[in-house]
């Protein structure tokens, strides 16, 4: 092994000493992900990499939520890599959602917060999620109802409550997301809100809330008065 070689063998092995002292907040972002790089890539130096994938993203978070079409226009990124990336994704949806999901949705709010957001922040389209519960607010189904473009979905109230009848429902909470990153209503969503409550209420079905999740936080309905 050359010089060079063992002083890159010698820097994963002080990351991970690092990383196992003092927990993921004593590692920068890129640090965090050349961890997970290490896993896909067994030899040679991840650091560039993992930097860039900070710059193309903007953080780990939306490094490792990013789509897959996405990361394969990275060069460097193989299969075995994307993978990895995509597998952290999947275990902290995983973890987010089981968190709340043996006990009532209401009584577990900031366990459903987490998972919409670690589920639907960074996506890049809008995605129009329902959750659906039962009288005693556990949770019946996560459904997404419908995929929009960049800054639309279209929802019919309708099929919403057509929906909730069909499982048995006699809750839901609304869920969407708003790409540009900022969760503020729009006149669309507030309009769109009203409707699905009006024909929910006319066939027993409570609209809990309406959430909006963005990158920089998220909106209640419910919160501000809307619901």
């Amino acid at each position: 092994m050359t010089s060079k070689e063992d002083h890159k063998a010698g820097h994963r092995q002080r990351l991970r000493a690092r990383f196992m002292k003092s927990g993921p907040e004593a590692l920068a972002d890129y640090e965090l992900l050349e961890l997970i790089l290490f896993q896909a890539q067994p030899r040679g130096d991840v650091k560039p990499l993992a930097k860039s994938l900070i710059k193309k993203f903007g953080s780990f978070a939306e490094a490792v939520s990013a789509p897959t079409d996405r990361l394969q226009e990275m060069p460097g990124l193989g299969e075995a890599t994307i993978v990895a990336l995509k597998s952290v994704q999947a275990a902290a949806l995983k973890l987010s959602q089981g968190r709340g999901m043996n006990k009532p949705v209401l009584a577990g709010w900031t366990a459903l917060l987490d998972y919409c957001r670690a589920s639907m922040a960074y996506h890049p389209t809008e995605q129009f999620r329902i959750l659906f519960l039962d009288r005693k607010n556990m949770l019946i189904a996560d459904e997404i109802q419908q995929t929009g473009t960049i800054d639309h979905t279209p929802v019919y109230p309708r099929e919403v409550v057509k929906r909730a009848l069909e499982l048995g429902s006699s809750a839901i909470i609304m869920v969407h997301n708003h790409p540009s990153g900022d969760p503020t209503p729009s006149r669309a969503d507030i309009e769109m809100t009203k409707l699905v409550q009006e024909a929910g209420e006319k066939l027993g079905i409570i609209l809990h809330d309406h959430l909006i999740i963005g990158r920089s936080g998220e909106t209640s309905f419910k919160s501000i008065g809307l619901i």
